[in-house]
């Protein structure tokens, strides 16, 4: 039996990623910052709560000797990257390098599957964005991720430390209580006008997070591990007012949509992904944006209203 070891496991995207390696038949091994009940402990061989940096990863990691490392631990809020940029930049970059340094010492055959972040990107020049292209990154969180990336990538080339990076796109999915599809539904389920921010001419390439676990065990199975980058996406452009239009369909509400004008620090326009780098090593998604939000109208209304 192999052993994942899962950081950020008590996540929104470690939730699912143990989910998959456990169906799978793997030993998962979780960390998190949150105690056990807050755990996916149905997915979980061990769950140990950690918050990392810390010595104590050495420990664990020798003991338990990892075939595959998802690192899914850092903060997942721009917004918060913009007000609090030496916390994100802990939460990323210091435990980014905690993590790939305790595999070299403690596991260096050991695969690590790096969860970066599109955030990288910033605003591309152009449209589909390829993995090629200059990131230039527009808020702290982004910046970070892609200093996350340098690290992963250093020791790969300096120490052969088997890595692949993944830039996943807009996740979103039942479990995900916040950003902007969560603050959709949330305000056309509870309130008589949908008011959001921006134009609704901003755009995101949306991706299932069953289909990002789906993507992570795949990689970890198939990926080379040179320090490649693979975009995570449907490839698939959709405008905040088209995906306004959707979430009303499925909540079943004829309300009126507000948007501002203002366009928040840190927040790109637009996005759409090249995802031919994935697709042409066997792997597609296969949730659809209607099905998914379908599903994830079902369990928002059931969170906030009850039923």
């Amino acid at each position: 039996m192999k052993t994942v070891l899962v950081t950020g496991v008590t996540g929104f995207i470690g939730r699912y990623v143990a989910r998959q390696f456990s169906e799978e038949g793997w030993k998962v091994v979780g960390l998190g910052t949150r105690p056990a009940e807050n755990a996916p402990m149905q997915y979980l061989s061990f769950y140990q709560p950690l918050l990392l940096p810390s010595n104590a990863l050495a420990d664990l990691v020798q003991q338990i000797q990892p075939d595959v490392c998802i690192h899914c631990a850092a903060r997942a809020s721009v917004g918060l990257s913009v007000t609090e940029p030496d916390q994100d930049f802990q939460a990323s970059v210091d435990v980014t390098f905690n993590v790939v340094n305790t595999l070299r010492l403690h596991a260096p055959q050991c695969r690590l599957i790096y969860v970066s972040s599109a955030a990288v990107y910033g605003n591309p020049k152009t449209l589909p964005i390829s993995e090629s292209q200059k990131p230039q990154p527009i808020s702290p969180y982004g910046f970070h991720r892609l200093m996350s990336e340098q690290i992963c990538a250093e020791f790969f080339q300096i120490y052969g430390l088997p890595t692949s990076i993944v830039r996943i796109f807009s996740a979103y999915g039942p479990g995900l209580r916040r950003q902007v599809l969560w603050d959709m539904c949330y305000k056309a389920l509870t309130q008589p006008i949908l008011k959001l921010q921006g134009t609704g001419n901003e755009s995101r390439d949306f991706i299932h997070v069953r289909d990002i676990a789906k993507a992570l065990y795949f990689l970890a199975e198939q990926a080379p591990c040179q320090a490649e980058v693979y975009n995570l996406a449907r490839g698939i452009e959709t405008t905040i007012k088209e995906l306004a239009d959707m979430v009303l369909e499925h909540i079943e509400r004829k309300i009126p949509i507000e948007f501002d004008g203002i366009i928040r620090s840190g927040d790109p326009l637009n996005w759409k992904a090249d995802v031919s780098s994935l697709t042409q090593i066997g792997f597609s998604p296969e949730v659809n944006l209607q099905r998914g939000i379908s599903v994830y109208a079902q369990w928002c209304r059931a969170e906030v209203m009850g039923w």
